[in-house]
Parts: structure tokens; C-alpha cells; sequence
């Protein structure tokens, strides 16, 4: 298989994924999986409705719905050129976690209809994967979606990628001899950057600094979101108004999920001793490794594989959704997210400038991840003991 040439991987293989019986079918078992037999399932079903969860294989799959407003570092191409993203993360469903994962593109960015198409989809499924739709609308789906059905509901380019960070961040705090008190400045305040800053404050950082397209996102600035104007007002210390490089002077941290090349090894110089730098645009980030290390930057991590430390969402939503499907966990809370982190980062025992973050290939991730979730209750609270 030429690596070099995905397209015509892509082509060859006519699709990443495919659905197989889990029995042989023939002149015995024929009547049994499917009619007259089947009746029998759907009637208990029909007077008792849980029981869809025991003869069906509703809770081990999911769906991977995506409008295609948001692929990718790609943008808004479209519900089919998402089609190649969802199948492949419906095929790391399936190889890492085994669960079943469908990929469903739907030819419509309207909130209202998106959120009626799932809702509708919904008896069919034992949680919904949300995947690249854009912010602010991806922020309303979620949190509808998840008010309105007793499924769990997880917009992976936000708490995915949320959840990652903060495992890296953990350790890369060990590597730099650095603590809860560092500064810290996020690049990019789209669904991922909006979600990291929640979930840093909520793990107890205070000191942090969002930046977007326009700069540093202050009080002097008028007519911010809802959820910037939430970031600005929890952070401990006042956010000037300026530019993104300017925000980098004194800060510890670095937290890019915005474009390609947007720092130099001098806006690194101006960090305190020792930055941490987390540069995930892909395919290239907003600073290159060499660039960062001239800069100074004690430890470098970017979203790609062919360098140190991939801070990669594929780390965590096989084994949040085998955890939550086991479990019958209906809501992704902040505790939770916060235990799968730790949980990725305690892995990595003796973290290292190159090691702070497992591979996606270590066999004992998703189990890892899974187990994280065994003392939640089915609305996402740690059971009482």
C-alpha cells in the first residue's frame, strides 16, 4: 500500500470500513437472525424498550455525524468530502475499541435540522459522535442534543482534543518543573480552543489568555461571543489587548489550535525559562519543532505523527466511548473528562521533553481509558460510596 498516494489508497480499498454478520447465515440459522424468528425480539423490544440494548447491537454502536462545515484543517468542502475523515475514524472505532461506528454525512448546516436528524437517529445508536462542525453552531447542537436525549453526546474536536491537552499538559508541567500557576495562551478560539480553556480552568488553572483572528480576546474588546466573554472572565489575571505574539511575553505555556506558521523562535524567547509549547494546527503547525527548540521551548508537541509527542483526539474517543457504552454513562461531564486525562497521563510514568503522551498503539490505552469511568454513575457523577 503506497503511503504516498492516498488517493489511490483510497480508491483501491472503495472505503475504509465495512459491515460483516456476526453469524454464518444458512438454511438454520437464516430463519432465527431474520424472519420468522427475529418477531420474537422485536416484541419483547416493543414491551419493554431497554431491552433493545440486550438483543440488538444498538449499545456498541455509534454514529460519526459531521455536516462537513469544519473538516479537517480543510473548512467548510462539504458533507461529501467529510465522508473520507468519518470513515476513518469509524475504522479506529472499530480496531481500537471495537466498537461499530457509521459514518453519516448530512447535506444540511442548519442547527435545527441537525438537531432533528439526530434526535430522530437516536433509537439506533448508544451515543452520538459529533465531528467537524463548526463553531459557535457546534456549542448549541452539543448541548441540546445532550439535554434532549439519554445517550451520551460528545463533540470530539472539542473534549477530545480538550482532554488530550490537559494529559500532555500535566506531564509536560513535570518535564518543565512548572505548576498550576503558569500563564498560559491559547491559540485559536474556535470549538477546540473554547473547550481546552474550559477544561483547564476547570482542572484548576486560573492564569490564561485566549487569542482568535483578531488578537488577544480582551474586556476592550467589543462584540465577543457569549463563550469568549465567558474565558475573559474567569482568567485570574487581565488579558491586554494586542496581538497573540504579544501575549506570548512572560507566558509559560502555548496552546495552538489556529494556523500554519503563526510564531517564530523569538516569540518563544519571550516566554518565561523553560516554555511549553503545544503547536497542533495540522499539517503544519503554528510553529515547527526546530523552530520552537531554537526559541528556547523545553517541551515541543504538535497533532502530527511524524514528530514527538502527538497531541491527537484518536487517543481518547475510542476509549471514552468503550467506557461510556459499558458503563450506560448517558452524560460526558467535566469529572469525567478530567479522570481520562489523568488517567492518559499516568501512563507515561517517567515523562520525558520527548515522552509525555502514550501512543495511540499501546494496547493498554483504550482499556486504560475505559476503566477511568468505572466509578460514574449513568449521568456522569462519581457514585457515593
Amino acid at each position: 500500500m503506497n503511503l504516498e498516494d492516498p488517493i489511490k489508497m483510497h480508491r483501491d480499498l472503495r472505503g475504509k470500513i465495512v459491515i460483516s454478520s456476526k453469524i454464518e447465515l444458512n438454511e438454520e440459522t437464516l430463519p432465527i437472525a431474520y424472519t420468522p424468528g427475529v418477531a420474537k425480539a422485536s416484541d419483547a423490544i416493543a414491551k419493554d424498550k431497554s431491552q433493545v440494548n440486550v438483543l440488538t447491537g444498538r449499545q456498541n454502536t455509534v454514529p460519526v455525524v459531521s455536516d462537513g462545515s469544519a473538516v479537517l484543517g480543510l473548512g467548510n468542502v462539504g458533507p461529501e468530502a467529510a465522508m473520507p475523515v468519518m470513515e476513518g475514524k469509524a475504522a479506529i472505532f472499530a480496531q481500537f475499541a471495537g466498537i461499530n461506528a457509521v459514518p453519516i454525512c448530512l447535506d444540511t448546516q442548519d442547527t435545527e435540522e441537525i438537531i432533528k436528524i439526530v434526535k430522530a437517529l437516536a433509537p439506533s445508536f448508544g451515543g452520538i459522535n459529533l465531528e467537524d462542525i463548526s463553531a459557535p453552531r457546534c456549542f448549541e447542537i452539543e448541548q441540546r442534543l445532550t439535554e434532549a436525549l439519554d445517550i451520551p453526546v460528545f463533540h470530539d474536536d472539542q473534549h477530545g482534543t480538550a482532554i488530550v491537552v490537559l494529559a500532555g499538559l500535566i506531564n509536560a508541567l513535570k518535564v518543565a518543573g512548572k505548576d498550576k500557576n503558569v500563564k498560559i495562551v491559547i491559540s485559536g478560539a474556535g470549538a477546540a480552543g473554547i473547550a481546552i480553556a474550559n477544561l483547564l480552568f476547570h482542572y484548576g488553572f486560573e492564569n490564561l489568555c485566549l487569542c482568535d483572528s483578531e488578537g488577544i480576546v480582551s474586556h476592550e474588546r467589543k462584540n465577543l461571543s457569549e463563550h469568549k466573554k465567558s474565558i475573559v472572565g474567569r482568567s485570574a489575571s487581565p488579558c491586554k489587548k494586542g496581538t497573540c505574539n504579544l501575549a506570548l511575553k512572560g507566558a509559560d505555556v502555548l496552546i495552538g489550535v489556529s494556523k500554519p506558521g503563526q510564531f517564530t523562535a523569538r516569540d518563544i524567547e519571550a516566554m518565561n525559562e523553560n516554555p511549553i509549547v503545544f503547536a497542533m494546527a495540522n499539517p503544519i503547525p503554528e510553529i515547527m519543532p526546530d523552530e520552537a527548540r531554537k526559541g528556547g521551548a523545553k517541551v515541543i508537541a504538535t497533532g502530527r505523527s511524524d514528530f514527538p509527542n502527538q497531541i491527537n483526539n484518536a487517543l481518547v474517543f475510542p476509549g471514552l466511548f468503550r467506557g461510556l457504552l459499558d458503563n450506560g454513562i448517558q452524560k460526558v461531564t467535566m469529572d469525567i473528562k478530567v479522570a481520562v486525562s489523568e488517567a492518559i497521563a499516568k501512563m507515561v510514568e517517567n515523562p520525558t521533553a520527548e515522552k509525555i503522551i502514550p501512543s495511540i498503539f499501546e494496547k493498554s490505552l483504550v482499556p486504560t481509558i475505559a476503566n477511568s469511568m468505572q466509578d460514574f454513575d449513568k449521568i456522569g457523577k462519581i457514585k457515593v460510596k
